[in-house]
């Protein structure tokens, strides 16, 4: 006598096509929002580092711009802090735990099946 799994896939390899398919399905589904998840947070990163870049240049030409007039004016913080800002804002952005753990229906949906194949012999 033959497992109930093999005597399945003999007899009705349609039913097993179909849950494979459904498999792909699912790890397609979740791996986008994951992939979102993952892209949003790269491009955090990138923006932290162009602003760090952008403030660093900012503020060297304010020092200088500062120490050549010999004079303080509100715009040579406000520039290069407003850089300095977005590039806060960028880095707890991008330090921000996932707000999920990865693929949870599709390691349920595993479960489930390793349950019902435990059950059926």
């Amino acid at each position: 006598m033959l497992h109930p799994l093999f005597s399945t896939l003999i007899q009705r390899p349609d039913l097993v096509a179909d849950h494979v398919a459904a498999y792909a399905a699912l790890f397609q589904e979740e791996a986008s929002a994951a992939g979102a998840e993952w892209l949003a947070r790269a491009v955090a990163w990138v923006l932290v580092v162009l602003c760090g870049v952008v403030f660093l240049g900012l503020a060297g030409t304010a020092l200088m711009l500062g120490v050549l007039h010999n004079q303080f004016h509100w715009v040579l913080v406000a520039v290069p802090g407003f850089a300095l800002l977005l590039g806060i804002i960028a880095f707890f952005r991008a330090r921000r735990p996932f707000r999920s753990e990865r693929f949870p229906e599709l390691k349920a949906q595993i479960d489930s099946d390793v349950q019902a194949l435990r059950a059926a012999t």
